[in-house]
């Protein structure tokens, strides 16, 4: 912050008068602002603990193929958001890929009809929509095996 002071000059075009004035300035502001509690912020801000929206919900996806996990799988989920005043809804979408056991962790998304989509190498592609209604869901998804090509 003290090397843009340097640079910036007053309305009338002077620069500054030196190195240790805009140091010193620089340095009062800080403390003024480090003393005054500010008004934007609430005195106990918790970070760690998220009060839960009753509009969203929180998703585990879990995603298996003949009784075993399928891992390094793609997950899409699609979901719709408001687009403002000249636009209808969308459709916003998350990609995200399963772990080693099969599971994949939603950040919250908004309660209604969503869209989940899961393509993994050597599986057949599925897609199937769902009406999401409570405050944390774990959804099973089986994979099938691809048609059998001659």
């Amino acid at each position: 912050m003290a090397l843009f002071l340097l640079y910036t000059t007053l309305s009338s075009g002077q620069p500054r008068a030196s190195t240790q004035a805009v140091f010193q300035e620089s340095q009062q502001n800080q403390t003024t602002s480090q003393e005054k509690p500010s008004q934007d912020k609430p005195a106990d801000s918790k970070k760690d603990s998220k009060p839960s929206d009753p509009t969203t919900t929180r998703l585990k996806i879990h995603v298996t193929a003949d009784d075993k996990p399928v891992g390094n799988a793609s997950v899409y989920v699609r979901f719709p958001v408001a687009g403002g005043i000249f636009h209808k809804d969308k459709l916003s979408e998350l990609n995200l890929k399963t772990n080693e056991d099969g599971s994949a962790k939603v950040p919250d998304i908004p309660r209604g009809k969503i869209l989940i989509q899961v393509v993994a190498k050597g599986w057949k592609t599925y897609g199937k929509w769902y009406e999401i209604d409570s405050e944390a869901m774990t959804l099973e998804i089986k994979l099938e095996p691809p048609a059998h090509w001659y």
